[in-house]
């Protein structure tokens, strides 16, 4: 404990370095300074995981229990779940920078926030689509036992959506790894920020054309997933267990030695007994604020006044923006380059929709038998988490080496690139749904021997629906988002070029023109935002009304 804090500590330190060219750093390739790197890495994802989960804490709930906030709420997720990294960062970076001049502090920030926007979008799904769908029983215990706003989070909404957010955490953290490269090293405006990491070790290996070094950087890489997830991850999903809502218990449990040996340990007990004052009196002070007697789920049916004046000022508010931006396009570059993008739009949208189609048939099977087994889960489990985590970025240049040799165009081997990245948030989602199914439904079918069709049909399919929906559409916003490093990939002297809206805004971040970069986010949320509205909502509704257990 001791080491890992003066390790932190030293980190820190370097974090808020002065210096007149903080924006720039020298990105040594030499293997020496790989674990210094990594542990610049480890940092910024961890920074921005804690990041993440307030981030979720506070959106998810607010868009689940308020009706006015959902009205806003759901549909700016969705928007914000369809900017790109990049996008992010052509908006972000100069803002950082000015807030901490000279200072390498402005380029963090603007790297731990791209982190944390491929981080966030996945968990918040994952906690409002278990609040949306809390058991009705529990909502009436907490009534029933007179629970404020405050104990009611902590102890039945965080709770019961723990199994999700701890298996898309995982996937969380292997899409900040995914992006990890481009949050290090920086292209915006004809300009190039970087900063000590694996990422942008990496980035620079591949910038030489060196393939040993980036295999170097890859084994790096894998060591640093299996040790998250030794030290991290699989004592989370076993600790887990315990608020799995059902009336017996699995005879086979995840397991993990480091959680049992800090059971056995004090450590738990030194870092509660500070916090127990701190929570009985937030406890004290949160009652005079009310009972937790409002809905379970935000109510779709009933309007009152309030809501319409609400409506209408969103709307206002709204109408308000697209008048500045019809302002600011008729101003600078127009308004012609909207139709070229829809058209390029339309091409990553195919590309998007194989993505999903092919993973949906591949993981789901997979994933309903790794969460149904809790052996083969535990075996299963770090394989899946080093292939998730494994920034698949990494993997692009042996992948231009084999489009290279097999004359395979990026317009088509650019869906595989964009899988390697997305197709993780179903098997994901569909390993946490089938895990998270009663273990007395499960008994039951053994016990009347009934047909697998039929298990599929009547316990297995509807099980996991509701978590599928979740995976379904984070994994169509990250393979949209992926798209971005996709459509456009460089490996030394080789520069490889797919038509799509991934490229457009990737070539426009380079250039820095902002008009553009603009026109190709706006184009790419609407896209987004449209496929959710008419597909994964209708789901969303489907599986809160007919599959919540």
């Amino acid at each position: 404990m001791a080491v890992l804090l003066v390790g932190v500590l030293r980190l820190a330190h370097d974090l808020n370095a002065r210096s007149a060219t903080a924006h720039v750093a020298v990105i040594s390739t030499r293997a020496s300074e790989l674990p210094y790197y990594a542990a610049r890495s480890l940092l910024r994802m961890f920074i921005a995981l804690f990041l993440s989960v307030a981030f979720t804490f506070v959106y998810a709930t607010a868009a689940a229990r308020s009706r006015r906030a959902r009205i806003v709420l759901v549909p700016v997720l969705d928007i914000l779940q369809s900017v790109p990294v990049l996008g992010f960062l052509a908006v972000t970076i100069t803002f950082f920078i000015a807030l901490f001049p000279g200072s390498v502090l402005g380029l963090e920030c603007a790297s731990i926030f791209a982190i944390f926007t491929s981080q966030a979008w996945n968990m918040t799904f994952s906690m409002y689509h278990s609040l949306i769908t809390q058991p009705t029983e529990l909502d009436e215990a907490a009534r029933m036992f007179r629970l404020t706003k405050w104990e009611r989070f902590w102890r039945l909404d965080v709770p019961s959506s723990m199994i999700g957010m701890v298996w898309n955490g995982m996937m969380s953290f292997g899409g900040g790894w995914f992006f990890l490269a481009a949050s290090e090293a920086i292209s915006v405006g004809n300009k190039t920020y970087t900063l000590p990491g694996i990422g942008s070790y990496v980035q620079a290996a591949v910038d030489k054309g060196d393939l040993g070094e980036v295999g170097i950087g890859i084994a790096v890489m894998v060591v640093l997933v299996v040790g998250v997830n030794i030290l991290f991850w699989r004592p989370l999903v076993a600790y887990s267990e315990k608020f799995r809502v059902e009336t017996s218990e699995a005879a086979e449990q995840p397991k993990s030695y480091v959680l049992n040996i800090l059971r056995q340990s004090n450590v738990p007990g030194y870092v509660a007994r500070p916090l127990r004052p701190v929570v009985r009196r937030l406890d004290q002070v949160t009652r005079p604020f009310g009972l937790a007697e409002y809905p379970l789920r935000a109510p779709e049916g009933k309007r009152r006044s309030g809501d319409v004046v609400f409506v209408g000022v969103v709307m206002a508010a709204l109408l308000w923006g697209v008048y500045r931006g019809v302002v600011y396009f008729d101003h600078t570059s127009g308004f012609g380059q909207f139709g070229h993008c829809f058209g390029l739009g339309f091409l990553t949208f195919v590309r998007v929709a194989v993505v999903v189609a092919v993973s949906t048939l591949i993981w789901v099977p997979i994933g309903v038998k790794i969460g149904m087994s809790a052996v083969l889960s535990r075996y299963a489990q770090p394989v899946v988490q080093v292939l998730a985590s494994f920034p698949a970025i990494l993997l692009f240049p042996f992948a231009i080496v084999v489009f290279l040799d097999l004359g395979i165009s990026l317009n088509y081997g650019g869906v595989l690139l964009m899988a390697l990245g997305a197709q993780w948030y179903i098997l994901f989602n569909v390993i946490a749904g089938a895990s998270a199914i009663p273990t007395e439904l499960r008994e039951l079918m053994e016990q009347f021997r009934v047909p697998w069709k039929q298990r599929w049909r009547e316990l297995l399919l509807p099980g996991i629906f509701p978590f599928y929906v979740t995976g379904g559409i984070t994994a169509a916003g990250g393979a949209w988002n992926a798209s971005i490093v996709a459509e456009i990939a460089t490996y030394g002297r080789h520069h490889l070029v797919a038509s799509g809206l991934g490229a457009y805004i990737a070539q426009a971040t380079t250039k820095g023109d902002f008009p553009e970069v603009l026109t190709g986010i706006i184009v790419m949320s609407f896209y987004v935002v449209v496929v959710n509205r008419l597909l994964w909502r209708p789901l969303y509704h489907l599986a809160e009304t007919r599959y919540s257990l």
